[in-house]
């Protein structure tokens, strides 16, 4: 049972660990497009 409980914690932690990630990347990118130099 414990195993269960503790292989569930390391998967949901995995699984918030890849959406923070996701979300700072899309951060990133926005920051870059916003900071980009306007070239014309």
């Amino acid at each position: 049972m414990k195993k269960i409980v503790l292989t569930l914690l390391a998967v949901s932690g995995a699984v918030l660990a890849k959406k923070k990630m996701d979300e700072s990347k899309a951060e990133q990118a926005l920051w870059a497009e916003a900071t980009d130099p306007v070239s014309k």
